[in-house]
């Protein structure tokens, strides 16, 4: 390449008099065929000291991402030597499509920033936290107008929608409960089978099944098997009516989500979960009174005398009230994370896997609380 101190020269890049370059473009600049290669024209400028940069393209043909690189690569040679791009005179898609490029590598520039002192984190930690737990006090304010309404009967909602909340969370869950209830069952039994065995206390096997799970472990499995069936389907029908702009369609219709929504799902789960929690129960039994009869060689009359024995009338009205408070802790995080799911596809998996690990996390805690309750008054 040659470099000219006059425009009338037809070489590509030209030195103007107050010492300003100017490259012309002409042709086809393409991919893989470009007329001018960028090393060249950093060779011409070495040592040149160039004040601007600028160009001319009147005789600019065709052109393509091939353009777009061999400028980006001739920007940031300018960037690097304090020489002015001046791309005035360059095509309009050109200069947007070189503005958009440009602003890439301040983006990754900023996720490679340092990391953020110890008392920020802390901090920012701090305010998302207490921003969770506003959130769902208003939410749980919410629910109480909601259920309020509903008191008064000017709570909006269908009952055709209910009904069917009922029958999935009802019917729809009975497989599954009795799965894994007769398995819980052969296993306390088993277990305890082979501790009471050393001591020729096999019968007692139906005692400690019985009280067992009728007292907490029915309920305590049907509330986890709600949560991870149920409390995610909830999470996931209302996030992605979220993603879609269902619910802000309902706001603006004057409906509000929470009666529409919520209240049936809540008082579905709610209704459903102490029958499920009776169910299980009955499965419970079952699978201990097969590993007594089968394995223990213990008589089936015995068996059921031992267990009406030592289950009393208080030990199910436990049960059923830990079902009843776990199907409302089910609906409501599965409601509640629904409600707080982002607008992408993304995020209502994540709101479904939140819903799994709040519903399973608040049976545990609730039934710490009620144990305790239990306790203290001596029931």
């Amino acid at each position: 390449m040659t470099i000219s101190e006059t425009s009338e020269n037809p070489s590509d890049l030209i030195r103007l008099k107050d010492g300003t370059f100017q490259l012309r473009l002409a042709g086809d600049w393409l991919a893989g065929s470009l007329p001018l290669p960028l090393d060249d024209v950093e060779a011409a400028m070495a040592g040149k000291a160039p004040v601007t940069l600028r160009f001319e393209t009147e005789d600019l043909h065709s052109w393509d991402s091939g353009l777009l690189t061999f400028l980006s690569g001739l920007k940031k040679l300018c960037d690097e030597r304090g020489i002015a791009f001046d791309d005035g005179n360059l095509p309009d898609g050109a200069r947007r499509l070189l503005a958009l490029a440009a602003a890439v590598p301040e983006q990754q520039a900023a996720t490679g920033q340092a990391r953020a002192p110890l008392l920020e984190r802390v901090a920012d930690r701090a305010l998302g936290v207490w921003k969770s737990v506003v959130d769902m006090l208003d939410f749980l304010g919410e629910v109480t107008l909601a259920c309020g309404r509903l008191l008064t009967g000017r709570a909006r909602f269908r009952r055709t929608d209910l009904w069917e909340i009922m029958r999935e969370c009802g019917a729809g869950a009975l497989p599954i409960v009795s799965l894994i209830s007769v398995l819980v069952g052969l296993i306390f039994a088993f277990v305890g089978a082979v501790q009471l065995s050393m001591f020729g206390a096999e019968i007692y096997v139906a005692s400690l099944v019985g009280i067992a799970v009728v007292r907490v472990m029915g309920a305590i499995m049907t509330g986890i098997i709600m949560a991870g069936r149920t409390g995610a389907a909830f999470a996931a029908r209302i996030g992605t009516m979220q993603v879609n702009e269902e619910i802000d369609a309902l706001a603006t219709l004057g409906i509000p989500p929470v009666d529409f929504l919520v209240l049936p799902r809540i008082i579905a789960l709610t209704l459903m979960m102490p029958l499920l929690c009776l169910y299980a129960d009955l499965m419970g039994i079952l699978g201990g009174l097969a590993v007594g009869v089968f394995m223990l060689d213990l008589n089936l009359g015995e068996y059921l005398e031992m267990t009406k024995l030592a289950v009393g009338l208080k030990d199910f009205w436990i049960g059923l009230f830990h079902s009843a408070v776990f199907g409302v802790l089910v609906a409501l995080s599965g409601c509640l994370r629904g409600l707080q799911c982002g607008r992408s596809a993304s995020a209502v998996g994540d709101a479904a896997t939140s819903a799994v690990v709040t519903g399973i996390v608040n049976i545990i805690v609730a039934t710490a609380i009620i144990t305790v309750i239990c306790n203290i008054l001596g029931i």
